[in-house]
């Protein structure tokens, strides 16, 4: 019997739109239902960094609920997951959960998996980070969310920027406990 509890995928306005294309694909490939939540920033986002519409992209999921669908079953703890990933998540999504403010499905959704203790993985993607950032993203951390920022892998030294998208869609799966073969890890250096 499979796990038909679906994981949660917030995807807001942050650069890293194909990551979180990825992720989707790769969650698909592996046959974990997906309940995805897409921000108008980052639908927006996903049309200037990707050939796709978010149309596309919706299919790729299980479910895909409005953001401002604040009754969506993902909404509530009594609604079991696998846990959520928030792929890109921008510096505002930050701020919003890491004070509980939980005024979107996204925001809501990850609020319920920080006082349900399910698994949550934040994937930032700004440069330079400011103070108020990392209080927040380090808040986050203490409160038991897996902060993920996107950190390119120069030791499996990537090819090509799909090799960076798929390591860091292959961490966002590692902490959600979901097998993939997106890169290959650490490995000794050839002599």
């Amino acid at each position: 019997m499979g796990d038909d509890r679906p994981l949660v995928v917030g995807v807001t306005g942050a650069s890293g739109a194909p990551i979180a294309v990825r992720v989707l694909e790769a969650l698909q490939g592996a046959g974990v239902p997906v309940a995805l939540v897409l921000s108008e920033a980052g639908r927006a986002v996903l049309r200037a960094e990707t050939d796709l519409e978010p149309l596309a992209v919706e299919h790729l999921a299980g479910v895909t609920y409005r953001d401002d669908d604040i009754a969506a079953p993902i909404a509530s703890g009594s609604r079991a997951t696998r846990g959520m990933v928030v792929v890109p998540c921008s510096a505002s999504t930050a701020a919003k959960i890491a004070v509980g403010l939980a005024d979107t499905l996204l925001t809501r959704t990850a609020f319920v998996h920080l006082k349900e203790r399910r698994p949550l993985v934040l994937v930032p993607r700004e440069t330079p980070m400011p103070s108020v950032l990392l209080r927040h993203l380090a808040a986050l951390s203490e409160m038991g969310a897996v902060v993920l920022p996107v950190s390119p892998p120069y030791y499996l030294r990537p090819r090509s920027l799909a090799d960076l998208t798929d390591y860091m869609a292959g961490k966002v799966l590692d902490h959600v406990g979901v097998p993939h073969q997106l890169y290959r890890g650490w490995r000794e250096p050839e002599e």
